[in-house]
């Protein structure tokens, strides 16, 4: 199920209005989506540079990270097209692009998914089976992207029917971009069933049974570098779920619906108001991740700073420079006041 089933109302035989929907559409989602691709695209494209530039000797979670960066920026180029379309409701670019567009959709999507999957799998490893030598044999650079290749293939066999059964229809000399499947198949019922197993259900029942093993053994330990990338991994996937599970919610409503299940009009047009904004808080969870990094890891802070450096040398040598002075003077009150201190004790 992709964005664009949402600018086709009719999902029922019922001839019902949906017109304070299409209106809320036109201004909502063109501007939420072009704020989502900005951010998004800035903030995973810093990502990509730093992991590149700044991590010499990549561990899996690097390569995770690099991946889940790039499935992001993936799924932020098919923005552009969707807010077009909104804007318009009419798809002026043709039918490859149609494909292609919602191929980077689902793609970014269910590459986030599986990447994650991955990242916790690996904390798994490392922290549950931390002595067992065949799970560290196998913890290597080019093992762990050999898995990140098969990631992709399984991203890519999931996508694939959405991908195929998307094609342009002329309805009434409007031009939509959907997806289209045979009559009388369980084709549609299987892309609802699919997006909320492999889209929820399955990856959090896989983080719940790792994470209730992982973090016991986690309080008895005092190693803050593992406690520090078990919080990264652990942050990132509890944002991943807070915005994707109400779109999944959403989502499973509308498979309900296909039974006969809230066949009335006024449940079509909540259904459809609430996709507009599960959607977007869904969208805009592309944004996060690069604010994750910064705040959880030092290291990601001092190699954005790095970057910044050498991009703008004027503007940032010239922070840099401020930084260092009220560091200085920070530095010298508190050794002035520490002396005063003393000589008043004395």
């Amino acid at each position: 199920m992709t964005a664009e089933d949402y600018y086709d109302y009719n999902e029922t035989d019922l001839v019902c209005s949906n017109n304070n929907v299409s209106v809320f559409s036109l201004v909502f989602l063109p501007t939420i989506y072009s704020i989502v691709f900005i951010v998004g695209f800035v903030g995973n494209a810093l990502v990509l540079c730093v992991l590149v530039k700044y991590h010499q000797r990549s561990n899996v979670t690097d390569v995770c990270l690099f991946n889940l960066a790039l499935s992001d920026l993936l799924f932020l180029i098919s923005l552009p097209f969707w807010a077009h379309y909104a804007a318009v409701s009419d798809w002026i670019f043709g039918s490859f692009m149609c494909h292609a567009v919602t191929g980077f959709y689902m793609l970014g999507f269910y590459g986030s998914v599986f990447f994650m999957i991955l990242m916790t799998l690996d904390r798994y490893s490392v922290i549950v089976h931390a002595h067992n030598s065949l799970f560290s044999k196998y913890r290597s650079v080019r093992a762990s992207i050999a898995v990140a290749m098969f990631m992709w293939a399984l991203s890519l066999g999931a996508s694939l029917p959405t991908i195929i059964f998307s094609q342009v229809i002329n309805d009434s000399n409007v031009l939509m971009c959907k997806e289209e499947y045979p009559e009388e198949t369980f084709l549609l019922l299987f892309s609802y069933i699919e997006m909320n197993l492999l889209g929820l259900i399955i990856p959090l029942s896989v983080m719940v049974l790792c994470y209730s093993r992982i973090i016991p053994i986690l309080m008895a330990m005092k190693s803050q570098k593992r406690h520090k990338a078990v919080k990264l991994v652990l942050v990132l996937v509890i944002v991943f779920f807070l915005f994707w599970t109400p779109y999944n919610i959403v989502l499973f409503m509308k498979f309900l619906r296909q039974f006969g299940y809230m066949a009335s009009c006024q449940w079509e047009e909540n259904l459809n108001m609430a996709t507009q904004w599960v959607e977007t808080l869904a969208f805009s969870h592309c944004c996060l991740n690069p604010i994750i990094y910064a705040f959880v890891g030092q290291k990601f802070r001092n190699s954005i700073l790095k970057i910044f450096k050498q991009w703008f040398p004027i503007c940032f040598g010239r922070c840099s420079i401020i930084v260092s002075e009220i560091s200085e003077r920070r530095s010298s009150m508190y050794s002035n006041s520490s002396v005063v201190s003393s000589t008043k004790i004395v």
